[in-house]
């Protein structure tokens, strides 16, 4: 995907601080060219370091983070916006696109019982849109819930029914999350809430919209999800992972694409790589791998532990597809997303590519629409037919009544296997089993989302490789990656690019170690 030559020279990076001399060169295989694996590359590469990608995507880079085209329309797979407490984060995005960011305001809404609802809460638009008696009824229970409240709640239900009362969640967090996950609330673990919406509850909803944050807020006063505005390529996040992908090649990183990786193995202090084309490549220092955990501890030799292995097998994902439909701009909305909290349609999210970046949409006369199915792969969602699911995508979206099935003039499918990692209830479990054990595995990180089953943001992935670098760089384990996202409150409240690395106390990103 091209798009011209006005791209910011390369620049000096910030200096990579070291416990002591740096060592000579390593090779690094990275397995990913997602923003963890990119990013690592990057920084290995601008370091001097013998750096080798390998992408099993035979066009894109950028992982979930990608950006796919079809005739002309460029669209995300889920949306995802450029924010970050980390200045670390925000300039490296600086340094790989500049002033090719543009600046987006936040617009979100929840469609509930035919109504769209403001998101985050307009109090009194929520009051009068749920009616008299039903709000009354939800600050009833919200007063129950603070009065006799779920102790030690260990299941995303209960966690959510303390912060907001039983109504709330029924009305606008139980149908959203059980068509993300396909399964009971109870069953999902208190971590996947402490995670996306720590901080959050009726109250303080009600105080910021009724008394909107200063910029400048202090740190615990600006909620997570309440962030109003955040930075955006304009071509969408590809844009930001193919010029980072360009410059990897033009400092001497090989990225090969189409080429995945079939098993690694530890022989002698060394790595081997074997590769779907047929390849075997020696003598790598480090691995660093952002495939999803389940798959990378399949393939590793030596064989992991009996309970390590079966631990990381029994890990699950959650997959999902989106439905772009391009229609006629009828000005039917202008949020950057929609969330549909109605059991009566199988869509889960509308993303609207245009309010992302007007040049996501080549023809202004045009709009671009992609609906998110949560699914497993293989289920009756994933096998329909592309046309089935545009013609499920028009249905919905009228019945939704954000368009009419008449203003779509053409449709398109993209499915993205593994974009969640399950937190269920021994999820925890499961990953310490794997963690335990790497030590034994000398040189091999995980890193990103999938590769440590964490549900990070962008922002999050990349600061696993940020540090992974840091350490192959000094020659010593001067970070752990694993205290990455240790608190939740931090991980995206607060002013952007606020807080140095080694100044978040060991919340978002973790000091050193020694």
């Amino acid at each position: 995907m091209q798009y011209g030559n006005n791209f910011p020279p390369l620049r000096p990076y910030k200096t990579i601080p070291s416990s002591g001399p740096l060592n000579m060169s390593k090779k690094v295989a990275i397995i990913g060219a997602g923003p963890a694996g990119l990013t690592a590359a990057y920084l290995l590469g601008k370091a001097g370091q013998q750096v080798h990608v390998f992408e099993k995507d035979p066009v894109y880079v950028g992982g979930i983070s990608r950006t796919e085209t079809y005739k002309g329309y460029h669209f995300d797979i889920g949306g995802h916006r450029f924010f970050s407490k980390s200045k670390e984060v925000e300039d490296f995005w600086t340094e790989i696109l500049g002033n090719e960011m543009l600046e987006r305001p936040r617009s979100s809404r929840i469609y509930y019982n035919g109504k769209f609802f403001s998101y985050p809460l307009v109090a009194f638009e929520a009051l009068r849109k749920l009616g008299i008696v039903e709000s009354a009824l939800c600050v009833l229970s919200y007063q129950k819930a603070k009065l006799f409240p779920v102790k030690n709640p260990t299941n995303f239900e209960d966690w959510v029914v303390n912060q907001f009362g039983r109504r709330l969640f029924n009305i606008f967090f139980k149908t959203y999350t059980e068509k993300v996950w396909g399964i009971p609330c109870r069953e999902i673990s208190a971590d996947w809430a402490a995670q996306r919406i720590k901080g959050l509850s009726l109250s303080s909803a009600i105080w910021n919209a009724l008394f909107k944050p200063k910029a400048n807020a202090d740190k615990g006063k600006v909620i997570k999800t309440l962030i109003d505005s955040f930075r955006y390529p304009k071509y969408g996040p590809g844009m930001m992972w193919e010029t980072c992908a360009d410059k990897c090649r033009q400092m001497g990183v090989q990225l090969d694409m189409n080429c995945g990786v079939t098993d690694i193995r530890l022989e002698n202090g060394k790595w081997i790589v074997h590769t779907t084309d047929g390849r075997t490549l020696g003598d790598f220092d480090y691995v660093l791998s952002s495939a999803p955990m389940r798959e990378l501890v399949a393939h590793v030799s030596p064989k992991f532990p009996e309970q390590a292995f079966n631990s990381s097998q029994h890990l699950g994902y959650r997959d999902f597809l989106t439905v772009v439909l391009i229609c006629r701009d009828e000005d039917a909305f202008t949020d950057n997303w929609i969330y549909i909290h109605d059991p009566k349609v199988k869509v889960g999210r509308i993303q609207n590519f245009k309010s992302w970046s007007p040049y996501m949409v080549p023809d202004p006369s045009m709009a671009c629409y992609g609906l998110e199915y949560f699914c497993f792969e293989g289920d009756g969602l994933w096998t329909s037919s592309d046309a089935e699911l545009i013609a499920l995508g028009k249905k919905e979206i009228q019945q939704i009544g954000l368009t009419t099935e008449s203003a779509v003039v053409d449709g398109y499918v993209v499915r993205q296997p593994k974009a969640y990692p399950v937190y269920d209830h021994d999820y925890k479990e499961k990953v310490a089993a794997v963690r335990d054990v790497l030590k034994s595995y000398p040189g091999l990180y995980l890193v990103g989302r999938n590769g440590m089953h964490k549900y990070n943001n962008q922002d999050h992935s990349m600061m696993t490789a940020m540090l992974a670098a840091k350490n192959i760089i000094a020659g010593s384990e001067i970070y752990d990656l694993w205290d990455v996202n240790e608190d939740a409150e931090y991980h995206e409240g607060g002013e952007r690019g606020r807080e140095e690395t080694e100044k978040v106390l060991g919340r978002m990103v973790p000091t050193r170690t020694s």
